[in-house]
């Protein structure tokens, strides 16, 4: 899907969820700004405070692309921008907070994703916020939350952190090895980003029902603990990690080309598996009588047997052949596969954004499909203080002499 293409357009004209909803956003990254571009796809009207020299931390990510004045504009920025637009201030100097303050009351939500206690600290903190506008729903996103009682109250964290300190990484890692960091991409920044989208919605429809706004704080370490529900609950029943066994064959295999992924975890679904590789014998194998005794003999016995079937056949043969009997299998995808997969783009699943340095930048869609509300018109990323003029005056009356003066002294860009 290009920039811009509008899908389900005999609804185009229907109001979308989040219509009149605006949203004033100190952020910067992936959680909070993920969280604001899925509000804005639903409707919402989104404007990102950035800082005036650096912007948003993710425009320093590699790899990137120009924009029109030359300066670098990062993947991280790339992927959770779209649909805003930026104004550029700076919220550690005193005249660039009271700015801050006098937008909040024109926005229904506000929100920031600092480490805890910034925000407090500038001064743009619930306390400050809500003083001037009770009705705010106000929105943080960090590390481990903003309650002093957390012991990691005062640490940074990036996705990888939270998602290590969930347990996952020690739970599935191998014998020998080392746990692997990152294996999913951003896990904690978008679960932290997603469970914002809900306290939001909630608290949005709370407001509808009172009057009252409220304060909402996500924690990326709580958020990726929901996600990686196994590790504690299995823990509670006797599993302390993935090789305990007990639960079935949830692997990768290689085919001739490429690699699948097969999930085993029942019964009947061993016994059509062990029928369509030519091992029919195991459904008469002792060991392999319970599911602790299939993870117990995999790599000695089923990872073999299941790569010996496949040894002849693609990736996408052998996939087709296991799911043509019911048994959930999918390809291990590379970057191309997934950008030329056919029910990606049935799904218009990739945005393109033209970049004028080279090939378009993909950037994931909405995967929010819902009948009577269009996907699109998506817009570009905004430029660094692309839109600071626009929205001062138009929200706070600024004229012509005193944006030329805050941008002289730096207070704005």
């Amino acid at each position: 899907m290009k920039l811009g293409d509008v899908v389900n357009d005999q609804y185009l004209f229907e109001p979308r969820p989040l219509s009149g909803i605006r949203v004033l956003a100190a952020e910067q990254m992936a959680a909070l700004p993920f969280a604001t571009q899925l509000l804005a796809r639903l409707g919402a009207e989104v404007v990102k405070v950035e800082h005036p020299v650096t912007g948003d931390s993710g425009r320093l990510s590699k790899p990137t692309i120009k924009d029109p004045d030359g300066l670098d504009v990062g993947a991280t920025f790339l992927r959770n921008n779209f649909n805003k637009r930026s104004v550029a201030i700076d919220l550690k100097s005193p005249e660039g907070v009271e700015l801050f303050r006098n937008l909040a009351p024109k926005f229904d939500v506000v929100c920031e994703n600092f480490k805890a206690g910034t925000a407090n600290r500038l001064g743009i903190g619930y306390e400050d916020v809500s003083r001037r506008h009770p009705e705010v729903v106000y929105l943080s996103v960090s590390g481990f939350g903003n309650d002093p009682a957390s012991p990691y109250v005062d640490r940074a964290a990036y996705a990888s952190v939270v998602e290590g300190m969930s347990g996952i990484y020690e739970y599935k890692r191998r014998p020998g090895k080392r746990p692997a960091a990152n294996p999913v991409g951003a896990l904690g920044d978008i679960s932290s980003a997603l469970f914002g989208v809900v306290g939001v919605l909630a608290a949005l429809r709370h407001r509808e029902l009172t009057g009252r706004g409220q304060y909402i704080d996500i924690a990326m370490l709580d958020a990726t603990i929901a996600m990686t529900d196994i590790v504690a609950n299995f823990y509670s029943m006797g599993i302390v990690d993935e090789a305990a066994g007990g639960v079935g064959i949830v692997e990768t295999f290689e085919a001739k080309e490429g690699h699948f992924v097969l999930q085993v975890v029942r019964e009947h679904q061993f016994e059509k598996v062990a029928a369509i590789t030519g091992n029919e014998q195991w459904c008469s194998d002792e060991r392999l009588a319970t599911r602790a005794g299939w993870q117990e003999h995999f790599e000695t016995i089923l990872r073999p047997g299941i790569e010996r079937w496949a040894s002849d056949k693609s990736h996408r043969e052998a996939v087709a052949i296991l799911s043509r009997a019911g048994i959930a299998a999918g390809e291990s995808n590379s970057s191309r596969e997934i950008v030329e997969d056919e029910h990606v783009r049935v799904r218009r699943m990739l945005v393109e954004m033209p970049n004028e340095g080279g090939e378009p930048v993909l950037v994931p869609g909405n995967p929010i499909k819902m009948s009577r509300t269009p996907e699109g018109p998506e817009t570009r990323v905004p430029w660094l203080g692309e839109h600071t003029d626009e929205v001062l005056t138009s929200e706070l009356g600024v004229d012509a002499a005193e944006l030329a003066d805050l941008r002289t002294r730096g207070v704005i860009r």
